[in-house]
């Protein structure tokens, strides 16, 4: 048996998802023979998510659930979520089902030598406009961070836990994939990328593009660019462990 993993879900309006992502999480976890346990963060949802996370918990005491009292932004709710989790290694994902979970194990067999594992979606399979964002927000990551992450979003990856213990989370937006990746680099931690399939969202409603969330991600970028500026100018952290 091997280390023991923390599954993170944030899930907004995701009532036609949550119930068949938290069975597979279970479900690949039980054939893994992992100690685990599901966190889902409600994030203020307005659909039955909140009640089917709740159900879900009464059924099944390795699932955790924890409730926005009202959306806070996809940020906030994964924060949550990584800050709350328990065991040695912390996975997440999204709730949407574009992912397949049984792919955690790809991860998890770098988890000795590396200190996070970055899926990165192989191919996308969202449409065009999507996909051109993407691309020119990855390219604006690199350009100012010096990142080399080929797909910085992905919601697929697993973290040591004393990569969160180390680094501080402040996004609340779309921008916590980044900040965090900047500052564990920032710090030493090694990162291994993979290749992992995504699948066509079937239910629900993505938010990614909302203008709202597209500019609190650009005010957290540059709130992070100018500290990580000034820490540069002072002498800073040196980028080694």
């Amino acid at each position: 048996m091997g280390a023991s993993v923390s599954i993170v879900f944030p899930a907004f309006n995701e009532a036609e998802n949550i119930e068949a992502s938290v069975q597979g999480a279970i479900r690949t976890m039980q054939e893994l023979q992992r100690e685990f346990e599901v966190i889902v963060v409600d994030d203020g949802s307005s659909d039955a998510t909140r009640a089917k996370v709740d159900a879900l918990g009464e059924e099944d005491p390795r699932v955790r659930c924890i409730h926005h009292a009202a959306n806070r932004g996809y940020g906030a709710a994964l924060r949550t979520g990584l800050l709350a989790a328990r065991l040695d290694l912390v996975f997440f994902t999204d709730a949407d089902l574009q992912f397949d979970l049984r792919e955690i194990s790809k991860l998890l067999a770098y988890a000795d030598d590396y200190d996070i594992i970055a899926g990165y979606r192989s191919p996308r399979s969202d449409p065009l406009p999507r996909l051109v964002n993407a691309w020119a927000w990855g390219k604006l990551i690199d350009l100012l961070f010096d990142l080399k992450v080929r797909d910085v979003d992905c919601a697929f990856k697993v973290f040591n836990r004393r990569v969160l213990e180390a680094i501080p989370i402040q996004s609340v937006g779309a921008f916590i994939n980044s900040e965090i990746l900047v500052r564990a680099r920032a710090e030493g931690f090694r990162l291994k990328q993979l290749p992992v399939r995504h699948y066509p969202r079937k239910a629900g409603t993505q938010s990614g593009a909302n203008p709202k969330v597209v500019a609190k991600a650009f005010v957290e970028l540059s709130r992070l660019y100018g500290e990580l500026r000034s820490l540069e100018s002072a002498g800073g952290p040196s980028g080694k462990r």
